[in-house]
């Protein structure tokens, strides 16, 4: 009963407004005024709130970078992540610096050259050197820009062969992840969507040889300092296998096998004694401790980045970069396919 006295009051408050409106329409023409022409003083008033609206928007930029900076990413934890990170920086300080000139220019602009009694607006035609800079400069940056990230992109997508990568199946689909591993042979069996029933959630092929010795695994070890090649499959959805501080993603589409490749360079224990990842750690943790959670530990995650359904936001697994000694202690343990199909 409350909600509609609400909303009756609030439209009766509107339909009020919009009376007072026309009232006072009526009245200008009784009156004889135009008030479709704005008065040099509505030009004084607009001028002046359009320079403070600017000088906030600016700042309020500032105050937002001060305030979310340190909760960005932080130390790549891949070999190919300062080149990811370098060619953000870059970009983002060629829009910020060109942000920083056009913006407070433009708000400026509207306020100095506001509209005054007496004052006439010059005719400008065409300029042909005018013309040539604000086309020539920013398609020289854009091109830059466009073949450094082409040549970035190659050499993320096409890294050194000397050392053979660890070779790891991501599974994809609503709404989990499952590894499997390839094996002591490094090469992963047949697998196929149709072949799953019972206990075998992957439709790994059985017949296959190749796929005794696949390990089929809940969680994901990875051995720093070794390239790793993600082979990715999903079984219902488009689904998007993410990794943000290893500067990682790619699309898991059914029926389309698609592949990337990194190797890990921080161990989760070391990701862990960072600095700045401690900061924010403790941070999140005053957080949490105010809500009566449970403190935070640090992983490194996989998580969807594609809105695959309603549980999209809770798919995510795990991934704990280690030693090669402990990652070979961990993957002794886990059962091949011969031992669990």
């Amino acid at each position: 009963m409350n909600g509609i006295l609400i909303a009756a009051v609030l439209v009766l408050a509107v339909l009020a407004v919009i009376q007072i409106v026309r009232i006072y329409e009526l009245s200008s023409v009784i009156r004889e005024e135009d008030t479709a022409l704005p008065t040099p003083e509505d030009n004084d008033r607009q001028g002046f709130w359009m320079l403070v609206f600017g000088i906030a928007f600016i700042a309020s930029f500032f105050a937002m970078m001060y305030a979310w900076m340190p909760d960005t990413l932080g130390l790549p934890a891949s070999e190919h992540g300062p080149q990811y990170d370098n060619l953000w920086d870059i970009s983002m300080g060629i829009i910020i610096v060109m942000f920083l000139i056009v913006q407070p220019v433009l708000f400026y602009f509207a306020y100095r050259y506001r509209g005054t009694a007496g004052r006439k607006a010059s005719y400008f035609e065409h300029n042909n050197k005018l013309e040539l800079v604000w086309t020539v400069v920013p398609a020289v940056i854009l091109a830059v820009l466009i073949l450094y990230g082409l040549s970035t992109w190659s050499t993320i997508m096409n890294p050194s062969k000397e050392n053979e990568p660890i070779v790891v199946e991501l599974y994809a689909q609503q709404f989990k992840w499952t590894a499997r591993y390839a094996g002591k042979d490094n090469d992963l069996g047949n697998a196929n969507v149709r072949l799953i029933a019972g206990t075998n959630a992957l439709g790994v092929d059985t017949l296959d040889a190749k796929s005794a010795d696949d390990q089929v695994t809940p969680e994901m070890y990875l051995p720093v300092g070794r390239p790793v090649l993600f082979k990715f499959r999903s079984q219902d959805v488009i689904h998007s296998a993410y990794m943000p501080h290893f500067r990682a993603q790619m699309n898991c589409v059914p029926g389309v096998p698609t592949q990337f490749q990194f190797t890990p360079t921080v161990t989760t224990a070391d990701m862990r004694k960072d600095a700045d990842m401690v900061a924010k750690v403790e941070r999140i943790n005053a957080v949490r401790a105010k809500a009566g959670k449970e403190p935070y530990v640090f992983d490194y995650l996989i998580l969807c980045n594609k809105i695959c359904g309603a549980a999209h936001y809770n798919m995510q697994m795990p991934i704990v970069v280690v030693s090669e000694e402990e990652y070979a202690a961990w993957i002794k343990e886990q059962k091949t396919v011969a031992e669990t199909l």
